[in-house]
């Protein structure tokens, strides 16, 4: 495709088209001067979308919704959820738009979806807009995560809009394209079910399952194996979160997807200290979505899923509940398992390994962490140089040496894999004071720093030289560190 052929692009609409109920007909506010900051030009190719044309002005007024591509009809979504616990009947996109589902190369659908494009009739008192700073962290930490292997929704483009947006400041505006398998969440199912329409509720199920979960179909009873697939992706999606140390930092039930990917990174961090009480949400302030509650609140958000689908569970409440709580129950031993086979990589501890002795390993381990405390990523670094008999970079980063020299006998003793380690245990990560100097600089108009961070994290187990500064942990005077969602 060149920018000549533009009008090729086209957008399916079948949300749009299929769930009218839950969706609000809506177009872009017009941007004033449209400024392309960054391209994922990868993510473009698999989508067959030609870098050329998304960076001519045609294609950067498509990626901020201000030209519609055909067959496209974009929509603010309706979704309800429980905010900080709170329930709210009716949330939906503020301040985005679906613009419409693309085919990716693998065949399946993705959508396309605006961030920042103004005010829609969920808005409520938001203004609707966005600005560079939040835009781009979104892009920085969801691109850095498909990089580690993690679910998420990617990032296809940030575009500066020309407007100043007020929030403590005035602060220049943007908006976001982002791509995901789809944008259907807890709260998308709580808002079908509060209508009472258990036609719109069925119909809702069964384009999950079509569209992210196509075995539950050929179960006997589908809408119960809905649950229990959702329920499975959560449960691996969150101890791959706290493997790698992330904190989403908002999961709300609207922010967490049917699909298994991570959704709306707003104050979201990686730790730099280990500590499971972390908290990085400025709003977030008696810690329900601290680092190490990460677990039991995504329980509790499939909770709130498990009660939308009961009518389609069982035709009798009971026996619903009955099935509901029994899937349920599956959670933590699936969220166990898959912690601690990653935590046993992470070690190198090999497969054939005593179970016993690499979970005692794992629970002697991060006391000494959190007492010293270390930086979560840097360690677990170093620790592969001590699997190849150089401890001291590890073995320094400690409080209690006896304690720690103690605990390395033993591990080595299991023969750890360094190599399987280097694979595993990022040495580049989105560090929380380097995002703050690319956003920083980037809101200034330099964009050099956020280059260089999206490189670095690009490839995060290939440790490359010249990147010293990417595997520092924050500096002394960096503070506590805390994030906002940007609206």
């Amino acid at each position: 495709m060149t920018a000549a052929a533009e009008s090729t692009v086209t957008l399916d609409g079948r949300f749009a088209r299929e769930f009218a109920e839950m969706a609000i007909p809506w177009r872009a506010e017009e941007v004033p001067d449209p400024r392309l900051l960054v391209l994922n030009e990868p993510l473009a190719a698999e989508l067959d979308l030609d870098p050329a044309f998304l960076r001519s002005p045609e294609g950067l007024l498509m990626l901020i919704g201000n030209r519609v591509p055909d067959g496209a009809t974009p929509v603010a979504q309706a979704y309800a959820g429980h905010q900080f616990g709170w329930y709210a009947p009716r949330l939906g996109d503020g301040r985005a738009l679906l613009l419409g589902e693309v085919a990716h190369t693998d065949g399946q659908l993705r959508d396309l979806h605006l961030k920042g494009s103004g005010r829609t009739p969920f808005a409520r008192g938001g203004d609707g807009l966005a600005v560079v700073g939040p835009m781009l962290r979104e892009y920085i930490v969801s691109e850095a995560m498909h990089a580690l292997g993690i679910p998420t929704t990617r990032s296809l483009a940030v575009v500066a809009t020309g407007r100043p947006v007020q929030r403590e400041t005035v602060l220049p505006g943007a908006v976001l394209t982002r791509v995901a398998s789809s944008h259907l969440r807890v709260g998308s199912f709580q808002y079908a079910r509060a209508t009472g329409n258990i036609g719109l509720l069925r119909r809702l199920a069964d384009h999950a399952i079509i569209r992210h979960h196509p075995s539950a179909a050929e179960t006997g009873n589908p809408y119960l194996a809905l649950l229990q697939a959702v329920i499975a992706a959560q449960a691996s999606l969150m101890a791959q979160w706290m493997l790698v140390g992330f904190v989403h930092g908002v999961m709300n039930t609207d922010n967490m997807t049917i699909s298994g990917e991570t959704i709306d990174y707003g104050p979201c961090a990686f730790l730099d200290a280990f500590n499971p009480a972390a908290v990085y949400s400025s709003i977030d302030e008696g810690g329900r979505y601290a680092y190490r509650n990460q677990p039991l609140v995504a329980e509790w958000n499939l909770s709130r899923l498990a009660e939308t689908l009961l009518p389609l569970i069982h035709e009798d409440q009971e026996q619903a509940v009955a099935l509901a709580v029994e899937s349920l129950e599956t959670f933590r031993g699936q969220y166990s398992a898959a912690w601690s086979a990653g935590m046993k990589a992470k070690l190198g501890l090999h497969n054939n390994s005593d179970d016993d002795a690499a979970s005692t390993l794992v629970d002697e381990l991060l006391p000494l962490l959190q007492e010293s405390p270390v930086d979560y990523t840097s360690f677990f670094r170093n620790l592969a140089k001590a699997a190849r008999g150089h401890a001291e970079s590890a073995r320094r980063m400690v409080l209690d040496l006896a304690a720690f020299d103690a605990w390395t006998e033993r591990w080595l003793a299991l023969k750890p894999d360094a190599d399987a380690m280097d694979r595993v245990n990022p040495a580049y990560i989105p560090r929380n004071h380097l995002v703050e100097e690319a956003l920083a600089a980037a809101t200034e108009g330099d964009l050099d720093p956020l280059k260089r961070l999206l490189d670095a994290v690009a490839a995060p187990y290939d440790e490359r030289t010249g990147l010293e500064q990417y595997t520092a942990g924050a500096p002394e005077d960096f503070g506590a560190y805390r994030t906002f969602c940007g609206t």
